[in-house]
């Protein structure tokens, strides 16, 4: 009966088996970042969306500001609740806004590096612990002195399995990486487009004040 894949496994040699264990530990850790990711850009873009359409309809700042802390995953209503308070402070509020835009983009990019690191280094790790294992294969065969197929055919497949797993590992997370990396791009343009109409909400508030305030009294 030919072995199966856990029996494989098993009578694999200790360096395939630290491989193995290797690349479980990346999938395992980019599943979990994919999952938490996606549930965190998703739950951004929703309540970008929201906050963009309530500053949209509100005119007064004063009021968004209350509103602010109710959207605490939207980029958008963050960098207001920072931009917001220096309003008053000219070229310091563009400066603090500017540093609250790059937070945001960091945060939403955080953990891009550990996937694209798990796409691009799991195939080679996988193909390291193959090209071991054939290796343990051949010296299997000198040993007993027969290639034939029923001896060669279980060391091979046991080989082929760590770059079975390194495949497995590296290709969900290139896929996420990809999408991560195109919605990040799309929160980043609307956190972009916001930051340019909040300053010119708040520019057009302050010279509607200074105007008031210039008026004669009565």
């Amino acid at each position: 009966m030919y072995p199966t894949t856990w029996q494989l496994i098993s009578q694999a040699s200790l360096i395939v088996k630290l491989i193995l264990v290797i690349l479980a530990g990346f999938s395992i850790t980019s599943w979990g970042l994919i999952l938490y990711k996606s549930t965190l850009l998703r739950t951004a873009s929703r309540e970008s969306a929201a906050w963009r359409k309530l500053f949209d309809d509100t005119e007064d700042l004063d009021a968004l500001a209350e509103l602010a802390p109710s959207f605490p995953i939207s980029p958008l209503a963050r960098v207001f609740r920072v931009a917001y308070p220096a309003r008053d402070s000219g070229t310091a509020c563009e400066r603090v806004m500017t540093k609250a835009i790059t937070a945001e983009l960091e945060h939403m990019q955080s953990s891009f590096t550990f996937l694209a690191t798990t796409g691009s280094a799991t195939p080679f790790i996988g193909l390291l612990g193959t090209v071991w294992g054939i290796m343990d294969a051949f010296r299997g065969i000198g040993a007993t002195g027969s290639a034939s197929l029923a001896v060669v055919s279980p060391a091979i497949a046991e080989a082929l399995i760590t770059t079975a797993a390194g495949l497995l590992a590296a290709i969900p997370a290139v896929m996420a990486y990809n999408a991560f990396l195109s919605w990040s791009r799309h929160l980043g343009s609307d956190l972009e487009a916001f930051a340019q109409d909040l300053q010119a909400r708040m520019n057009e508030n302050g010279q509607d004040a200074d105007h008031l305030t210039a008026l004669p009294r009565v």
